[in-house]
C-alpha cells in the first residue's frame, strides 16, 4: 500500500474558500456564451412610426419595436460576445488542488491501486479493475494514470461515470465530484512533482 503525501494528501483545511474558487474559476472558464438577442433595430419590422406625434393624447413613439412593447427588442441584452472566464494564480490553483485531495483522503475516498494495464483495450478490463478493488460502478469514479493511451480509453470510455485524466490534469471540480478516486503508483510521484513545483527542478 503507497504512502500518500502529507504535503499534497495531508493537509489541514481550515477553510474552503480557496477551494471554493478554483471550482467557481473552473465552471466559468468552461461557460460559453452563445445566447444572444435582438436590439430593437435587428428585429423586423417597425419602421412605420405607430402614429402620429402630437394631437392623439397618447405618449409618443417611433417604433412597435420599441424595447416596452410586445415583439419589441431586448433593452440590455445577451450579445453573444460576454466575457465569462475568471483567473486565478498557478500557485493558487495548486494549493487548491492539495486541499481538494487532502478533503477526498480525509473522507477515504482515495484508493492507490498497482497500475491499470488495457492490454486489450475492452471493457472487461476496467470491470476487473472496479471488482478487484471493490468499486461500486454506479459511483463517479476519477481515475488518474501516468497514460492516457488508447487502450485506456478504449476500455473506460462506454463505462458511466468513469473520468480518466492524467496527473497534470487534475482539477478541483472532478476531485471534489468524485465519489472514490483512483490513482496508479506510477502517477503518484507525477502528482506529487506537480503540485510541489518539483517537476522541472
Amino acid at each position: 500500500m503507497a504512502t500518500l503525501n502529507k504535503d499534497v494528501f495531508g493537509l489541514s483545511v481550515e477553510n474552503h474558500e480557496l477551494v471554493k474558487l478554483a471550482y467557481d474559476t473552473y465552471l466559468a472558464n468552461s461557460r460559453s456564451s452563445h445566447a444572444k438577442t435582438l436590439k430593437r433595430g435587428e428585429v423586423r419590422g417597425g419602421g412605420k412610426k405607430p402614429w402620429k406625434q402630437k394631437g392623439t393624447g397618447r405618449a409618443r413613439f417611433g417604433s412597435t419595436r420599441n424595447p416596452i412593447w410586445r415583439h419589441g427588442g431586448v433593452a440590455f441584452g445577451r450579445t453573444g460576445n460576454e466575457n465569462f472566464t475568471k483567473k486565478i494564480s498557478k500557485n493558487a490553483k495548486l494549493q487548491a488542488v492539495r486541499q481538494a485531495l487532502s478533503m477526498q483522503n480525509a473522507d477515504k475516498n482515495i484508493i492507490v491501486i498497482d497500475t491499470f494495464e488495457c492490454p486489450t483495450g475492452k471493457v472487461k478490463e476496467t470491470m476487473a479493475m472496479f471488482e478487484k478493488n471493490k468499486l461500486d460502478k454506479t459511483q463517479n469514479i476519477l481515475l488518474v494514470v501516468s497514460e492516457k493511451d488508447e487502450l485506456v480509453l478504449r476500455a473506460t470510455n462506454n463505462v458511466a461515470n468513469v473520468k480518466v485524466v492524467r496527473p497534470t490534469y487534475l482539477n478541483v471540480f472532478d476531485i471534489l465530484n468524485a465519489d472514490k478516486i483512483v490513482i496508479t503508483e506510477k502517477s503518484m510521484p507525477m502528482i506529487e512533482n506537480w503540485l510541489l513545483g518539483k517537476e522541472n527542478a
